[in-house]
């Protein structure tokens, strides 16, 4: 039975590659040292894992920014405009120019399109291929880190590069033309993965693990077919090293028959997500299959201990079925989506710390799952104790939801009524989504506080200082409604955590969303409740600085709940609608204070659909109910917003329509508004903005292009409802680019409303 892992977190204990790249980008650092802290952190992770005694280690699962993108870069899937700069005279430089926009001289090309990893907070960067596309071995990365890892580990055996599959690859990008299938690119992108696979096996690889997490999918028949044909042809012309297909995220049951007559050599599948699977997969393979089977056990999207008694389980039968040569174990998927190392939190109680894993801790785990196997049954002994004390409590009730307690008082056209009778806003009115720029200033002054080196009184006198001048900001820039700029929030999640019953900070639990974007997911460890005001002080504060309309700005329930690491002892729609009911409870209080405009943003909203559409019924049964529960107290006048960014929206709009949101504001920028083909099926009730400025890049946009956008939109949707806003808060942008870009919005607004007037 063989002990592998399919990724580790690449972004250092101490977020050393967050902080070398924004250094890079700064032109504080050169290229060399920038791959010296990439080397280092390679060299960490290599040797936690040999440590751990794993028996296959992956190699190539490191990022400067996106694994995806790597894998764009090693196969040639550039765009012409990016290779046609010519002051760009490397590798490095032409990846940052892909992922996040290049803007000198004369020289302005946007940043390549992003969203989100399968239902993850993991962002990638959208592969984008033409009809004619051709494909070659142009980066050498993932062979220079396997000659590297051969330096650093003792058995070169135990080295297994770690790719994307080429059915994930093609699903995962885009046509940049609507004539063509980018399925119909198999036959030209397989002779370029089976180019690569040799030569890594010419290099002495004994194992590659090829990720195929589009198996968890409703896959087409379309792609089903061109599955079969591309591992046809690499078990053809791949004999002789051992290859592994990995699935993540869900089950694969449905897809079981695909496996007939491809000869690659173990499959894995997540039994996390899916442990009704295993059955079925187990039959299959005691009858129709030699290969071996990899268990995912561990779980590696959540921070709490595995249960070793059901891994245990599952692993006695699966031997039981196909025999203990034929079994592997490994964590359901990458750790790339947990905190590195629980040994670097000291705050949290004892008592929960005793029930976490972070992703050094889960490779330990598999080695104990191995010694129970071989008879250590003390450990399964110690393991069962941490689950005996922390049983889910008989005392917990069902939550009783009137329909009263989802629904405004009125449909949303009396509400706008009221609401354009109340504000007076013009044609196109133009806000931002919350946040603005938290400068080095602004981390210095919380980490002063952290300290103790300022008094309570001192740090909110210097953080109203902030909004002051965040206010007049603003009002210079003319935007319509103002908002405060989260100065006093480290995260828009992280945040709530602290100021609510039932949820925990890290000093360390770092994960990464998107390049150098770490987050720090809270831990929702019991009862979820609203013990005090979070936002009012600061939001009323601010609404006595300006006589222009200020936003509320608050976290959504199902968002807090997805971008935490959530309790695993209780049903997940019973937390969400705890954190909704303490949402609501703020709702209501800053309506009482007289803030009139409220957002609850919901960016995870899409994130947590699950994959398979079979199972979306009930998911928004109770993700929509929690956000009305927390949206639906307050009178007609008080128009609610939310925001949602960097997700595939145009096959859920219906479900979005029925949150009632007055306004809805949502990431089109990148994907030069193709959110509003959606329209053309579905007619959209409220108001939303379409996001035109993209804030995950540095380039700034014309007046020129977003004007464009705003008059593209306003050929789908009345004008009367369409706002004009960036995609998603500008937190992690410079003031400098900011006020640039804010100043051509409002201006292509202003234009707007001029020449798009009916």
């Amino acid at each position: 039975m063989l002990k592998h892992n399919l990724g580790y977190p690449r972004i250092g204990i101490r977020r050393e590659l967050k902080k070398a790249c924004e250094a890079y980008w700064s032109n504080k650092i050169d290229s060399n040292a920038l791959f010296e802290v990439g080397k280092k952190i390679r060299m960490e992770n290599w040797k936690t894992q040999e440590n751990a005694d794993l028996d296959l280690i992956p190699c190539n699962d490191f990022s400067f920014y996106d694994h995806v993108l790597d894998m764009s870069l090693l196969l040639g899937v550039i765009s012409e405009s990016y290779l046609s700069i010519p002051i760009i005279h490397n590798n490095i430089d032409l990846y940052f120019s892909m992922a996040r926009g290049f803007q000198k001289n004369e020289w302005d090309i946007k940043a390549m399109e992003m969203t989100k990893w399968f239902n993850t907070n993991y962002h990638y960067i959208v592969p984008e291929f033409d009809k004619n596309q051709k494909f070659s071995i142009f980066s050498n990365k993932i062979f220079d880190e396997l000659e590297e890892s051969k330096k650093i580990l003792k058995s070169y055996k135990k080295i297994k590069p770690v790719f994307i599959g080429p059915i994930s690859y093609l699903f995962l990008g885009k046509e940049k033309e609507k004539s063509f299938n980018r399925m119909d690119l198999v036959e030209n992108i397989i002779p370029i993965y089976i180019k690569i696979i040799k030569k890594l096996k010419n290099e002495g690889v004994n194992w590659i693990q090829l990720d195929e997490p589009i198996l968890v999918l409703d896959m087409s028949e379309k792609e089903k077919e061109v599955f079969k044909y591309a591992y046809d042809e690499i078990s053809k012309f791949c004999s002789g090293i051992n290859i592994m297909l990995t699935s993540y995220f869900d089950g694969i049951s449905e897809n079981i028959s695909l496996f007939q007559n491809i000869s690659v050599k173990a499959l894995h599948i997540d039994l996390v997500e899916d442990s009704d699977q295993l059955e079925k997969i187990l039959s299959f393979f005691s009858r129709e299959s030699k290969m071996i089977l990899s268990l995912g056990l561990i779980d590696g999207r959540n921070i709490w201990k595995n249960n070793y008694l059901n891994s245990i389980q599952k692993i006695e039968k699966a031997i039981e079925f196909i025999g203990e040569d034929r079994i592997m174990i490994a964590p359901n998927c990458s750790l790339l989506h947990v905190p590195i190392d629980l040994e670097y939190e000291h705050s949290i109680h004892i008592d929960i710390k005793n029930r976490m894993s972070f992703a050094k801790q889960k490779i330990y785990e598999l080695n104990d799952l191995e010694k129970i196997v071989k008879g250590n049954k003390s450990i399964l002994s110690i393991n069962s104790s941490v689950f005996c004390d922390h049983k889910i409590k008989e005392r917990v009730k069902n939550i009783t939801i009137t329909d009263k307690d989802v629904q405004r008082d009125n449909h949303f056209y009396i509400r706008q009524k009221k609401q354009k009778e109340k504000f007076h806003l013009p044609l196109f009115p133009t806000t931002t989504i919350g946040s603005f720029p938290q400068t080095k200033e602004i981390r210095n002054l919380r980490n002063k506080f952290r300290k103790k080196e300022l008094s309570q009184e001192e740090y909110d006198n210097k953080i109203k200082n902030f909004i002051v001048d965040v206010i007049k900001k603003q009002e210079e820039i003319d935007l319509d409604v103002l908002v405060h700029g989260e100065f006093e929030r480290t995260d828009m999640v992280e945040y709530f955590s602290e100021k609510l019953k039932g949820i925990l900070s890290t000093d360390n639990g770092w994960v990464q969303s998107y390049g150098s974007r770490c987050v720090k997911p809270p831990v929702i460890y019991g009862d979820v409740d609203r013990l005090d005001n979070m936002t009012v002080e600061w939001i009323c504060f601010a609404q006595s600085q300006t006589k222009k309309l200020m936003k509320g700005m608050l976290t959504g329930p199902v968002t807090i709940l997805q971008w935490s690491f959530v309790r695993n002892d209780q049903p997940i729609s019973h937390t969400a609608y705890q954190i909704a009911w303490s949402i609501r409870k703020e709702v209501l209080s800053l309506e009482k204070s007289g803030i009139q405009i409220i957002q609850i943003d919901e960016p995870a909203l899409r994130e947590g659909l699950p994959l398979k559409k079979k199972n979306w019924k009930s998911y928004f049964d109770w993700s929509i109910k929690a956000f009305r529960i927390s949206s639906s107290g307050v009178k007609d006048e008080t128009q609610i917003h939310t925001h949602m960014c960097y997700s595939e929206f145009n096959d859920i709009f219906e479900y979005i329509a029925d949150m009632d949101a007055d306004v809805i504001t949502m990431e089109t920028s990148r994907s030069k508004m193709e959110l509003l083909k959606a329209f053309s099926v579905f007619s959209y009730p409220n108001e939303i903005g379409p996001g035109v400025y993209d804030i995950h890049s540095p380039r700034i946009p014309t007046i020129k292009e977003i004007f464009y956008l705003i008059e593209k939109a306003s050929k789908k949707l009345p004008i009367k409802n369409i706002w004009v806003n960036p995609d998603c808060g500008l937190k992690t942008r410079k003031w400098k680019e900011v006020l640039i870009s804010l100043h051509n919005m409002t201006k292509a607004a202003k234009m707007a409303r001029l020449k798009l007037k009916k």
